[in-house]
């Protein structure tokens, strides 16, 4: 048993690092065009290209879908059983769902554009390009493949894809640059990159799923699929809610601030919030990589070591992250001028203060993950209506009585409440037996078959 555990966090952090290492590339990537765009626009022009973008991403969360978990979970279920059509059926059925629910959120971001700018500062030449900033929710509608992937247990090609788009980000931004545009190109090089994210997951999903499919065809009915995946709409339902609900509150953020502050203090926040992604893609990629490991535990019915696991995973995660976070806090200045210029200094309280709520938000995702792979998909969720979406209005009043620092305290205070909340739920659970819900109990997410993901 014990060796058993040890090869199952093992499994989490080689997966770990398959997503860091290609997360590291992007970053790299990133910093070089942020430091050129900043440059380029200031903190007011930077700030209306983050909240047209942060429109479309916004809208794409809260109506798009996002399904990977159910993909992992019934898709276990259905390769174990040798189930290839069954396995099939439920890659369409999720397909077709997220293509239903981003064609709606790509006309709700549309049809609005036109009212978001005129809240947020947009200039009246520049709404025309914001509407077609619709486009990026096809960067929301990739969780199928990223649960095929993970099915499969090929997470060096999850590792290829976050740097695709910054990579033709980059490449738009430097043309730009160099033939002297404006705001108007570097939004269309936005738009054009963020739009093929979704899309380049695809086509690095498409031949492993072609292999697992074997002689299935591609396109073809998904009647039965509800029916043969006992509680697939459930879960798929407060999964997607539980994800949904996470997500909002860092992306409504810069909108919020653009709203009551204005595009400039926008640009800062976004600056700030981006140069604490070194704190953040940690914590989305701990996501992808604990959860499989920890659904297999749960599966083999071992739930005793699906918790301490889940325990062991976060006091690591946060043990590893404080040092990188008292560093950051002196250098955080530096670190913001250097990224977008004498402009942007005024935000190093907030970066220091994003840093420290996302490293405790890196010590919350085992255990939310855990959480979701017990089946507890509702406690999951109103820990994340309680944290994120009920604590809103505090971010408007913190941002009117205290300015842009208001916005750095909301994100300090919601992510250390996040990992408390759960810690304490999880450890009053250790008081009564687990319930585990029957798909819960017998769902297995692929561990890694020679390559691990993450």
């Amino acid at each position: 048993m014990s060796s058993d555990r040890t090869d199952s966090g093992r499994g989490i952090f080689k997966n770990l690092s398959l997503l860091l290492g290609g997360k590291t590339i992007a970053a790299i990537v990133s910093f070089i065009y942020i430091v050129i765009i900043t440059r380029a626009l200031g903190p007011a022009g930077f700030g209306v290209l983050v909240t047209i973008n942060g429109w479309a991403v916004t809208v794409g969360g809260i109506v798009a879908f996002s399904g990977w978990h159910g993909i992992v979970r019934y898709g276990a279920q259905a390769l174990e059983a040798g189930d290839t059509p069954r396995l099939v059926r439920l890659a369409r059925f999720m397909a077709l769902v997220e293509l239903g629910c981003g064609v709606t959120a790509m006309v709700i971001a549309f049809a609005f554009a036109g009212v978001a700018g005129q809240r947020l500062g947009w200039p009246p030449e520049i709404v025309p390009i914001a509407r077609w900033f619709a486009l990026v929710i096809f960067a929301n509608m990739l969780t199928t493949p990223v649960g095929i992937l993970q099915l499969a247990g090929r997470f060096d090609r999850m590792a290829i894809h976050p740097g695709l788009a910054p990579s033709l980000r980059l490449a738009g931004v430097v043309l730009v640059w160099l033939s002297g545009g404006g705001l108007r190109e570097y939004l269309i090089v936005w738009l054009v990159s963020g739009a093929s994210e979704g899309l380049w997951m695809w086509w690095l999903a498409w031949p492993v799923f072609r292999e697992m499919r074997g002689r299935e065809p591609l396109l073809g009915p998904v009647g039965g699929t509800v029916g043969e995946n006992p509680g697939l709409i459930r879960f798929l339902a407060t999964a997607n809610a539980d994800l949904t609900l996470r997500d909002f509150a860092p992306k409504a953020a810069p909108l919020i601030v653009g709203g009551v502050l204005g595009p400039a203090a926008a640009g800062i926040y976004s600056l700030a919030s981006r140069a604490a992604v070194i704190i953040q893609q940690p914590a989305t990629q701990l996501a992808q990589a604990s959860y499989p490991v920890i659904a297999k535990l749960l599966a083999a019915g071992d739930v005793a070591a699906a918790k301490k696991l889940s325990w062991r995973t976060a006091a690591i995660a946060i043990a590893t992250v404080v040092p990188v976070v008292i560093l950051l806090a002196f250098l955080s200045k530096q670190i913001l001028e250097l990224m977008g210029g004498k402009g942007f200094g005024a935000g190093a309280l907030v970066f220091i203060l994003l840093t420290a709520g996302r490293a405790a938000l890196l010590g919350a995702v085992p255990l939310s993950s855990l959480l979701l792979a017990l089946g507890r998909t509702t406690t999951s969720i109103l820990v994340n209506v309680g944290v994120n979406l009920a604590t809103l209005p505090l971010l408007v009043l913190a941002l009117h009585y205290y300015g842009l620092q208001g916005a750095g305290w909301y994100g300090a205070l919601t992510g250390i409440a996040t990992f408390l909340i759960l810690a304490t739920v999880l450890a009053l659970g250790k008081r009564r037996p687990a319930r585990l819900e029957p798909q819960a109990a017998t769902a297995a997410a692929i561990a890694p078959s020679g390559i691990d993901n993450g």
